[in-house]
């Protein structure tokens, strides 16, 4: 349904700043040239100046050329290591004192020197870049380490979640060709509690993207208590935690409802009589993380569906990772995703 066309058009207009901080990487080297040949942002790029001289050189193409602005993050930058120190200290003098971790300046330096993904954070706290891409090379859990050190979550939100968008061949009885599969590579097992920041981010996700409203359910394999036991009771607990949060935040939301009963209108009708999403939702949310990648991989290999992300959610500012396997064009497409979430932070 062309939704990866349309992020890429509405990013474009954004004229935003995405910083990469993997430069030893050729294909992040083809993705900022591609970005700049497009008109798409200006990306900067983190490296030594032997990292990126190799990857152009690999990648075939010359950043200067371009005018693509790159940084040694080796260097040391006093502002942002200042920040992190500041940031870092404030929030261990937050905990009790057996277990706080207080820094000096020297050890503020040695992390953003020694981690780019660090120093690319600080740039995106400190507003000098809109958001920032990476995991073309680092883990998801080096990513999410360096998320929550420099970035934390949003306010009022205690859990940073991830979600896919899935791109359908064919539209819903909804009518929906767009859909949102939350959490699909984060939090493996979920609280109730954190179930309720899941839905809230993947919706409001799902509006950043693609301009629709969200219509979201909460999946299980019962809905509306016709069966029972932990797993049920789990989501069940989170609907109820949920529904004055949608309401305050104007998101239609009902749960617990098992697949066929959220996206067929005629099933939804039959299993939740009278319910806010009767067989009409373009979000789910999964009970676990098991469920939820399982989910959006039978959608994305069975079905077809284009699967963009994971992306990133619920943090204070825009960054999202890649996957090991991306291409150049997944990166493209990566940064204009967190281009648009950036303007709702």
């Amino acid at each position: 349904m062309n939704a990866i066309k349309n992020i890429i058009e509405k990013a474009s207009k954004l004229n935003g700043t995405v910083v990469l901080p993997e430069g030893m990487d050729p294909r992040v080297i083809t993705a900022a040239c591609a970005c700049v040949d497009r008109k798409i942002c200006t990306p900067v790029v983190l490296g030594t100046a032997e990292e990126i001289a190799a990857a152009e050189e690999k990648a075939g193409l010359k950043l200067a050329e371009r005018g693509i602005k790159t940084i040694d993050y080796t260097a040391g930058d006093a502002e942002l290591e200042n920040a992190y120190l500041e940031a870092w200290n404030a929030k261990e003098s937050k905990k009790p004192a057996e277990k706080q971790k207080i820094i000096d300046l020297a050890g503020a330096q040695k992390t953003l020197r020694t981690k780019r993904i660090y120093f690319g954070g600080m740039m995106v706290k400190l507003g000098r870049v809109d958001g920032l891409v990476a995991g073309s090379i680092a883990s998801t859990g080096d990513m999410l380490r360096a998320a929550f050190h420099t970035l934390g979550t949003q306010k009022g939100v205690k859990t940073a979640s991830s979600c896919f968008i899935l791109d359908l061949k064919k539209s819903t009885a909804s009518g929906d060709g767009v859909l949102a599969f939350g959490d699909c590579a984060v939090i493996p097992d979920p609280t109730a509690e954190q179930l309720v920041d899941i839905g809230l981010a993947t919706a409001q996700t799902y509006r950043d993207l693609t301009g629709n409203e969200p219509r979201v359910a909460y999946l299980s394999f019962s809905s509306k208590g016709s069966a029972g036991g932990p797993l049920v009771e789990k989501v069940q607990k989170a609907v109820e935690l949920a529904k004055p949060r949608f309401a305050e935040a104007g998101i239609k939301m009902d749960g617990e409802l098992q697949f066929d009963a959220a996206i067929v209108p005629s099933v939804g009708k039959q299993k939740n009589k009278d319910g806010a999403v009767q067989g009409d939702a373009n979000v789910f949310i999964f009970p676990d993380l098991n469920a939820g990648n399982i989910g959006y991989k039978i959608a994305q290999r069975l079905g077809e569906a284009d699967a963009i992300g994971p992306n990133l959610q619920g943090l204070a500012k825009a960054m999202n990772d890649l996957s090991r396997g991306c291409s150049a064009e997944d990166i493209v497409g990566t940064i204009c995703v967190t281009l648009l979430q950036s303007t709702t932070k």
